[in-house]
């Protein structure tokens, strides 16, 4: 069975790991100032950064129709696809999966899967990743999926960032958490659950929230092999600078580097640093 792996570009992976993995990526945009960008294809993530910076309004973010992507199964198809798997971020703060879903039950001749990754980032991308490796090494489509729900035993992701307006502001954190931050001063470090962003703990500085963050990781990695991604917020040398120490502090584990782009950035703003990881697959 030649089965095509789709994601959406909030998985924010690397092109040249897209095309050696055959990963297809449906689009999400972002709206500055009334016009329309699909991310990662009309607006680099430092554009973006360029584009909001200030006191302007918010950027308005939307969700790829189901257009898109029957369009996109319908190409794979054509192509040679006889099965899709389609990993999208987390349906709690998105309708992106169940667009997947409905494009996906228009073709009764294609076997699509759709998978709510219950996250977003290189964590959503760790799946796309996991499923486009055992595709190409002739899993089966059920056994793929049987993986992914395995990796989310072990999916971790904790995130801060600079300013809680712009999470109140998109409606992904209510405005009482919001209000007692800002007036706290606090750099509350976030999480996922149940499909949706909360509050994890209330840390005074960022630089003890990313020790919290890191002692998180070790815990973690004393128990199994894992591989992490270090997300940052267009704050490159930041991020290279925690590599280096983690790095340092925990050589067993796989690291990467990745970031928040517009569609992201724009509910965690400018200055947001976050690290995933999940349990490695031994043989990686």
């Amino acid at each position: 069975m030649n089965i095509a792996v789709v994601t959406d570009s909030t998985a924010y992976l690397p092109e040249d790991l897209r095309k050696r993995l055959q990963i297809h990526v449906v689009p999400l945009a972002v709206t500055i100032d009334g016009q329309d960008y699909d991310e990662e294809i009309d607006l680099t993530t430092e554009e973006f950064y360029d584009k909001v910076r200030g006191d302007g309004p918010l950027p308005k973010t939307s969700q790829p129709s189901v257009g898109q992507f029957a369009a996109k199964f319908t190409e794979l198809k054509k192509a040679g696809a006889d099965a899709i798997v389609s990993i999208h971020l987390s349906s709690g703060i998105s309708g992106t999966y169940t667009g997947a879903v409905q494009a996906g039950e228009l073709d009764e001749d294609l076997d699509v899967r759709a998978f709510d990754s219950e996250i977003s980032c290189y964590m959503q991308g760790f799946y796309a990743i996991r499923a486009a490796e055992l595709a190409q090494a002739g899993a089966s489509i059920d056994d793929i999926m049987s993986e992914l729900a395995d990796m989310k035993q072990t999916m971790r992701a904790y995130f801060m960032v600079d300013d809680l307006s712009h999470l109140q502001r998109g409606g992904r954190l209510s405005s009482a958490q919001a209000l007692i931050g800002g007036l706290l001063q606090v750099k509350p470090i976030l999480h996922f659950v149940d499909k949706v962003i909360v509050p994890f703990e209330k840390i005074r500085t960022r630089k003890k929230a990313m020790k919290r963050i890191a002692d998180l990781l070790a815990e973690d990695a004393a128990k199994m092999p894992l591989e992490a991604s270090i997300i940052h917020g267009n704050q490159p040398e930041e991020a290279e600078l925690w590599l280096a120490e983690l790095s340092e502090r925990l050589p067993d584990v796989k690291f990467t580097i990745s970031h928040f782009g517009p569609v992201i950035g724009t509910h965690l703003g400018e200055g947001a640093m976050g690290l995933g990881w999940v349990k490695r697959k031994t043989n990686n």
